[in-house]
């Protein structure tokens, strides 16, 4: 009962597989640009906060976002630090 509660208020667990990959969702279809995008940053700095003090050199890699039936798209994660600012919630 409390797992599901927590879930509805937005709490998102995440897991690697053995490989390093992570495989998470941060949005629906019904969802604005804003909304996406806020959702993609809170979690790109959740895994770079949670990124293990033996952990060294680059830490992410690479993020490739994808539907659920359709084809991935490569993303920079270098350039997307802080992207949030880049749309305004007005425009989305």
């Amino acid at each position: 009962m409390r797992a599901v509660e927590q879930a509805k208020a937005g709490r998102i667990e995440y897991r690697t597989d053995r490989t390093g990959i992570i495989h998470i969702v941060i949005g629906r279809t019904d969802f604005d640009e804003h909304r996406l995008l806020e959702n993609y940053a809170a979690l790109v700095e959740e895994i770079v906060r949670a990124k293990p003090a033996a952990a060294k050199g680059r830490y992410l890699r690479s993020i490739t976002l994808s539907p659920t039936m359709g084809p991935g798209i490569r993303v920079d994660p270098s350039r997307t630090k802080d992207i949030t600012e880049e749309v305004p919630a007005e425009a989305a």
